[in-house]
């Protein structure tokens, strides 16, 4: 009998839920910061936000680390997706979110080293301030971070109508596989 704690093949496990629902909490902070930011441009609310930006994002890169292991542990018990057009376009379009999801804080973090300023988010020294401009650690967050983040909102969009349209229109058991009871 699987654990609740572990995925099988009907659903997702405890681990795996708090991994996702997570993430998705801290996504929705992330976006709704920089919406703010957009929506109101400086103000008190905005800087506190935007102010949370770094750290909430290398603790997402931190999730999706631990999100990516325990994945893999769990990769023969997981539900599988259909062979069919459907389930290979949600494999396709998962394997989109996941790289995105990677991309995004990398590149970012890899512009903070660059910087030389130092980074320490919540006072965990990450990267020393070494005063050294390093542009092309920088360049590729500077072109493609905010483009791409909001590409991923897009897509994280897109995520949520099809797991809608499984429950609401086909009536299948998609979204009880991650909020259902275990």
């Amino acid at each position: 009998m699987p654990s609740r704690w572990t995925d099988s093949p009907l659903r997702y496990g405890l681990v795996t839920r708090l991994l996702h629902w997570g993430m998705a909490a801290l996504f929705a902070w992330q976006f709704t910061g920089m919406g703010v930011k957009l929506l109101l441009g400086r103000h008190p609310l905005t800087a506190f936000l935007v102010g949370t930006h770094k750290p909430i994002g290398t603790l997402l890169m931190l999730a999706l680390l631990l999100r990516g292991a325990w994945g893999l542990s769990q990769w023969r018990n997981r539900p599988p997706h259909p062979a069919t057009l459907i389930g290979r376009l949600a494999l396709a379009g998962h394997a989109v979110l996941y790289a995105l999801m990677f991309y995004v804080p990398t590149v970012a973090l890899l512009r903070e080293y660059g910087s030389g300023r130092g980074f320490a988010p919540w006072g965990v020294p990450l990267f020393p301030a070494t005063g050294e401009h390093i542009g092309w650690l920088m360049a590729p967050a500077n072109l493609s971070h905010g483009a791409l983040a909001w590409t991923l909102l897009a897509l994280i969009v897109g995520h949520v109508l099809m797991v809608a349209l499984h429950h609401v229109f086909w009536r299948d058991t998609t979204l009880a596989r991650m909020a259902g009871r275990l």
